[in-house]
């Protein structure tokens, strides 16, 4: 691999974090507070240090450990082989037989292809049925318009008549040729606005799709439009004051979660059946988690996304959310392929596929201390799951240990924020809650931020040694310690900052992303909520090796299966689950009886 870390143990003893005791504003309070922070450094300065960033300072662990500032490692022959793939009708066999779930309420994108292959429908039908429910402009706007910020009609049933076209002639462009599609605010689509679910444009001035959403457009993807997501993807909840908070479809007092909760609802609500979200601090897997829905964030620097400039460069990546597997495996397959114009370094000559897919052991690694401190509810739920894999389906525990695990959470939230900080040119052009969190990240000094990348280093390289020691090996965790954000009412007028709920929130999927690893959320189960009506969807997550996409699909698999085959009621779809494949034929067939 190039650029993977010296393989590095680093054995210490597990330290419980401080408890967190960082203020709690919504409302007006949050309003005026806001305005007092970004306008005063003594306030930010009292903030940044009462959320415990100076800690990084005195580790003498740090000592003789060089700072990384990124985090990517390639396996560029992995990179060549894929090809084309997911296009050829071996892949569609593939993943069709034998994986693909019918026990669900969920449409997937094999079902659309088979449906548009039969004549059952076209994607012209599709789309129709579609655009009423997610225009925001509407006369009478549905409840799932606010998923989404834009969507341009023209545009896509021009899309859908050239796929409707193709499949009448028996030239689909493959699997993915006229399935809808939706995409995350964060990325560049040509004719599209970006503004990052602000109030600023940042729209490409060249208007030109980032290249992982160029490579579904080539392989036919209908882009219905662009999602709603977190104000710049600061928090992990996707409130958002501007544009309007898309509430979790299983029970409407729940966030969806952020930054890419837009994404997750338009999954989770059944309107498409694959959508992509972008991960800096779990912002594809907490979404995924809250919605019950699938979600890969893919290794560092592993997808292109050219000519887009991510605010949080070193910890964002993006990746596909779906409502099944095989969804999560194509959308993969495809928006994986390198960019021959940023692929870096140059590939060797391809090897056969089966030099990587050798059967071996399946190591689930688990670190207790860390387990320990997810809510009781969820451990429960975790603890079921864990069963399954390693007496149904082969998986053996390997008790691990991972050094500074909450200083590293520090240490990754203390980069990100310095990131975005420094690509934001006005704090006041923001909403409320997001006017503290850079102008706090702004406030840290070069040495805290040199510790930081030490962290990062530190903690590569023991994982490295991991791998070495337990090849293919899954660090396995619940996605998130609790199960959903239940919103107070007043949050979603002026937004809410709560920093110790956001740092829980993120307790174990930060280090995927300050580490450049992989990470997987799948479905665990559903738990009663606290408030609200409908029960709340909780995720099951595998941290894998740097380049190992591939099998942590695999491990998706497994835990689809567990989730239909043991979770009681299996696969569950939320109250306001729309069928777009039924309500396209019902179309159809008012338009024939006419």
């Amino acid at each position: 691999m190039h650029g993977r870390p010296e393989a590095k143990a680093c054995l210490l003893p597990y330290e419980p974090p401080e408890e967190p005791n960082n203020p709690v504003l919504r409302g007006l309070p949050l309003y005026y507070g806001a305005k007092l922070v970004s306008a005063s450094g003594l306030v930010q300065d009292y903030l940044w240090y009462n959320a415990g960033f100076k800690k990084l300072r005195n580790r003498p662990e740090l000592k003789n450990v060089e700072p990384r500032y990124e985090p990517t490692v390639t396996r560029v022959e992995l990179e060549h082989v894929e090809g084309d793939r997911p296009l050829s009708q071996a892949f569609v066999k593939e993943v069709g037989n034998g994986r693909q779930r019918r026990d669900s309420p969920y449409h997937s994108v094999l079902d659309y292809h088979e449906a548009f292959k039969a004549g059952e429908l076209t994607p012209s039908l599709v789309v129709e049925a579609l655009l009423p429910l997610i225009v925001r402009d509407a006369k009478t706007a549905s409840r799932h318009a606010t998923a989404f910020l834009e969507s341009r009609g023209d545009n896509v049933r021009e899309a859908a008549q050239q796929s409707t076209r193709r499949y009448a002639e028996g030239k689909p462009l493959g699997v993915l040729d006229g399935v809808p599609v939706a995409i995350k605010d964060e990325e560049d689509v040509a004719g599209y606005q970006k503004c990052l679910g602000s109030k600023t444009d940042y729209t490409n001035k060249d208007d030109v799709s980032s290249y992982c959403v160029q490579l579904w457009i080539d392989a036919g993807a209908i882009i219905i439009g662009k999602t709603n997501m977190h104000e710049l993807g600061m928090d992990t909840t996707n409130n958002n004051p501007n544009y309007g908070t898309p509430l979790n479809p299983h029970n409407d007092r729940y966030y969806c979660g952020g930054s890419s909760g837009g994404s997750a609802y338009a999954v989770s609500a059944g309107l498409v059946p694959l959508a992509l979200g972008n991960d800096g601090g779990g912002s594809v897997r907490i979404p995924s988690s809250y919605t019950g829905v699938y979600g890969l964030k893919p290794s560092a620097g592993r997808i292109s996304i050219r000519p887009t400039a991510n605010l949080a460069k070193s910890t964002s990546v993006p990746g596909p959310m779906a409502c099944h597997m095989t969804d999560i495996q194509i959308g993969w397959k495809l928006m994986s392929q390198p960019d021959p114009i940023n692929q870096q370094p140059p590939p060797p000559p391809p090897r056969p596929q089966t030099n990587f897919q050798l059967k071996r052991k399946k190591f689930l690694g688990i670190y207790q201390p860390w387990l320990d401190r997810a809510d009781s509810t969820v451990r429960a739920a975790y603890q079921q799951a864990l069963n399954y894999l390693t007496t149904k389906l082969g998986y053996e525990v390997v008790d691990i240990t991972i050094p500074l695990i909450h200083d590293g959470q520090l240490a990754h939230a203390m980069t990100i924020l310095c990131e975005v900080a420094s690509g934001v040119s006005s704090v006041q052009d923001l909403t409320p809650a997001n006017q503290i969190l850079p102008s706090v990240g702004g406030r840290t000094p070069a040495i805290d931020l040199l510790q930081a990348q030490k962290v990062r280093n530190l903690l590569m390289q023991h994982l490295a040694y991991l791998w070495d020691e337990h090849h293919g090996m899954i660090i396995l965790t619940p996605t998130t310690p609790n199960a959903g954000w239940a919103y107070h009412p007043g949050d979603l007028k002026y937004g809410c900052s709560d920093g110790d709920m956001q740092m829980r929130s993120m307790e174990y999927v930060w280090l995927a992303n300050f580490t450049g690893c992989p990470a997987l959320s799948a479905p665990m189960g559903y738990l009663d909520p606290v408030v609200g009506e409908g029960k709340v969807p909780i995720g099951l997550m595998g941290l894998g090796e740097w380049c190992s996409e591939d099998e942590l699909i695999a491990f998706g698999y497994d835990c689809e299966t567990y989730l239909h085959e043991q979770h009681e009621g299996g696969r569950v779809g939320p109250e306001n689950f729309v069928d777009v494949m039924g309500l396209a034929a019902e179309d159809d067939g008012k338009v024939s009886s006419e």
